[in-house]
């Protein structure tokens, strides 16, 4: 069970092994295996505390940065309120200091509740709910126990999840296949619970078991997901279904689709460490590992040959799937449904020509317009890995809330993340492949968070876009090829020996995150030897070393790259990257010691208005702000701050001493971050439509998108203000008041311009309720 240690984000607790529904179609009970029988029917509290405990430390040795666990059972609500209160309380305090936590939950929603709704928007869990349709195609499988209809049971809980104070719990539905019920009347039926997700299930089958195929038609399944699909595009996509969001060209990976390593464990009421659920449908044991929370941690889990074997792509597939023209699309299928006796899972799906027939489908019957996300994958043949995806309606509603909750936050990072991956592919597919290419592939199978540590520093992007066009970020000087820095600050954080001659920029070699090193003497480049715990440059017969151990003394030319500690973590105060020049505005060269500390102070004092003024504001910058750029001073202009588009986790911001000022200006400025990163995905503003619309911040008329801009950030401080109406500060009531009538004013002229998309309209829509419920006095 040796060898190198993937990291895993999801975990699935069964914290109730029995169920109150006799589904006949249920994998855990109704197909092979049958060790739930030797199991507690729930998850003790001792058992609950090391499963989390685990978690965490997985998270804390690996620097995840975001772990999903879903409660699951048999039926998790079983458990009841305070037995589901104690153990969402204990995953919170064990994994909430190192990492953000997204929980979710899994139910048949015959026992959900008032109460429980409560709880879970308490405690921010996402509820997705089994629902298969019509009364008809759902009481086909979904029955008690006596043969009793649940129909009317889910419905009203489905109707729980829908109201206002409970919509924030809503994570969707999901409806297991049947081609035996009218594919219309299941659609229609679950586009009626307006839900923010649809994942249509493919019933589990193996070889051994091949699945139900009535009729001559031998591929049931395609036809019958292709019928939908079609209603689907034809509505203009009202929902997103996971499943045809993935089989699109670079839609993305699932468990069942593409193909993404496998990043999910299960831990079942015992303490045992489980491989996916669905394999309990192959034969008895099948997702055993023989390894419990007790006596082993996550990294022995995930070196454990059958996990191991699903973290390989492509190469852990059979000959047939390797040799498919569309195996990026489909991934082989369920691992589960490759199951046969004699060969195990060394075979195509069961669903094979299904597949097929269903991508076919897919390619055929493109939407009619693009005004849904425009996804970005990044390439699966180098440092890259696919984009997130997230309903529309599900993202938006949660941003338009003013700030957004630290999952959309991880979602937007993940998503601007992988955009970096693919300007990376691009210009090694333009520029040819190249020793610091090479590193960086390597250096992202054998130490994949340090790549990702400095993949994810705001300014790569821009080095990126400006080596691919000049001409976008003027003023940077000559377009030098950044992946040698690149490779030289990921081989530094691995710890990973390595030589890469480096471009010199006025003398100097940048490594992202890390500093900057002067050398004297000309020179295009120098060549960069990493070894453990420092660096050495040589330009001809010049030679510096230069150590990365805080307590040695300094290096000669090394400038180090200084982060401030502030409430959510640490923030690097960046004055020496040569691509933080991207705001169109001067900024300050690198700040002495002095002025660096209090601008250091500053901002972490700031930090702390935030949080007190704002919470939900504060947990959006400690999900995605990572770098603050300090702008030139400007006697005319005392109070200057800049985003930059392609610079997403910074901010600048001119040097001022007063916390609460700089809090106003970290919020505003963050905001034009987070839409930055939206637009990235989706069309807002209609392609093509810059009719220019006055508003009241700005004597000139703005295009819609720079207008959108505008309401969004002054919603943000509209709301800061409004917080603070609520102290003692005597001008805080008439600040709120002026803010939100400019928000207002921006809001209605957007909504009266037609130049927005139907996500667009929706989204200001959504603004204009939030700013609702930010009225002070008469304002």
């Amino acid at each position: 069970m040796g060898g190198s240690c993937r990291r895993i984000s999801q975990f699935v607790l069964k914290v109730h092994s029995r169920c109150d529904l006799s589904c006949d179609h249920c994998y855990i009970y109704q197909h092979a295996d049958q060790t739930w029988r030797g199991r507690p029917a729930r998850m003790p509290p001792a058992t609950v505390r090391r499963a989390a405990r685990r978690i965490a430390e997985h998270a804390r040795e690996h620097g995840v940065p975001v772990v999903h666990v879903v409660l699951h059972g048999g039926e998790p609500l079983l458990l009841g309120a305070a037995g589901l209160r104690e153990v969402l309380a204990e995953l919170r305090s064990a994994i909430t200091p190192w990492a953000r936590l997204d929980l979710r939950l899994q139910t048949n929603g015959v026992l959900l509740d008032e109460e429980l709704c409560r709880l879970f928007v308490e405690y921010d869990v996402r509820v997705g709910v089994s629902f298969d349709g019509d009364r008809a195609a759902n009481d086909r499988h979904r029955v008690f126990s006596h043969g009793g209809s649940s129909h009317d049971q889910v419905r009203r809980a489905l109707a729980l999840l829908r109201r206002p104070e409970h919509r924030a719990s809503y994570a969707g539905i999901l409806c297991t296949v049947d081609v035996r019920n009218d594919p219309d009347r299941v659609y229609e039926a679950l586009l009626a619970e307006r839900p923010p997700r649809v994942d249509l299930l493919l019933p589990h089958a193996t070889w051994d078991h091949p699945p139900l195929r009535p009729g001559p038609d031998p591929t049931p399944y395609a036809r019958w997901l292709g019928r939908i699909h079609r209603r689907w595009v034809d509505d203009g996509r009202p929902v997103s279904i996971r499943m045809f969001e993935a089989l699109r060209p670079g839609g993305g990976g699932t468990e069942a689709f593409g193909l993404a390593p496998a990043d999910v464990l299960v831990i079942e009421t015992d303490g045992a460490w489980e491989q996916v659920d669905s394999l309990k449908t192959a034969y008895h044991g099948a997702a055993g590992t023989g390894l419990d929370v007790f006596d082993h941690p996550v990294d022995e889990v995930v070196r454990h040959p059958g996990v191991a074997v699903r973290q390989d792509g492509v190469g852990g597939l059979c000959a047939t799937c390797r040799a498919c023209p569309v195996v990026d699309r489909c991934g082989g299928g369920l691992y589960a449904h490759r199951w046969r006796t004699g060969s195990g899972f060394d075979n195509p799906s069961v669903y094979c020509p299904d597949l097929l027939g269903l991508i076919d489908a897919v390619d055929a019957y493109p939407p009619p317009t693009p005004s849904v996300p425009r996804q970005r994958p990044a390439t699966p043949s180098g440092p890259g890995e696919w984009s997130a995806t997230a309903p529309v309606d599900e993202l938006l509603d949660d941003l338009a809330t003013g700030h957004g909750s630290t999952s959309t936050l991880a979602l937007l990072t993940a998503t601007q993340l992988s955009i970096t991956r693919a300007l990376l592919a691009v210009c090694r597919d333009r520029f040819g492949s190249t020793a610091a290419w090479d590193l960086l592939v390597h250096l992202d199978q054998a130490a994949p968070d340090a790549v990702r540590a400095v993949l994810a520093h705001p300014f790569v992007r821009p080095a990126l876009v400006h080596r691919l066009d000049p001409a976008a970020l003027p003023g940077l000087g000559a377009a030098l090829d950044p992946l040698p820095a690149l490779a030289v600050a990921a081989a530094l954080r691995a710890g990973v020996p390595a030589t890469v001659r480096v471009p010199l920029r006025a003398g100097a070699i940048t490594v992202p995150t890390l500093g900057e090193l002067v050398l004297p003497g000309p020179g295009e480049s120098a060549e960069v030897t990493v070894g453990p715990g420092e660096f050495r440059a040589r330009v001809g017969s010049v030679e510096r070393t230069v150590s990365l151990d805080p307590l040695a003394p300094p290096s000669t030319g090394w400038l180090p790259t200084r982060d401030v500690p502030v409430p959510g973590g640490r923030v690097l105060l960046e004055d020496g990257d040569p691509y933080r020049d991207c705001y169109g505005q001067p900024v300050e060269p690198r700040l002495d010691a002095s002025a660096a500390r209090a601008l250091g102070r500053t901002l972490a004092d700031a930090w702390r208005v935030v949080r007190r003024d704002v919470p939900a504001h504060a947990a959006a910058l400690d999900g995605g702000l990572r770098a603050v750029v300090p702008l030139a001073a400007d006697p005319a202009r005392p109070l200057r701050s800049a985003t930059a588009r392609h610079a997403f986790g910074a901010v600048a911001v001119t040097p001022h001493p007063d916390p609460e000022t700089m809090a106003v200006l970290l919020v505003h400025e963050w905001q034009h971050a987070k839409l930055g990163a939206v637009l990235d995905l989706y069309d807002l503003v209609e392609p093509g439509q810059g009719t220019p619309i006055r508003v009241p911040w700005r004597p000139d008329p703005r295009p819609p998108e720079g207008v959108l801009q505008g309401v969004y950030a002054h919603l943000a401080v509209t709301q800061v203000w409004r917080s603070r109406a609520d102290t003692d500060d005597p001008d805080a009531s008439a600040h709120a008041a002026h803010f939100r009538a400019w928000t207002r004013d921006g809001v209605e002229a957007l909504l009266a311009s037609r130049s927005l998309t139907a996500a667009g309209e929706r989204f200001v829509g959504q603004l204009r309720h939030a700013l609702e419920e930010t009225r002070v006095g008469s304002g």
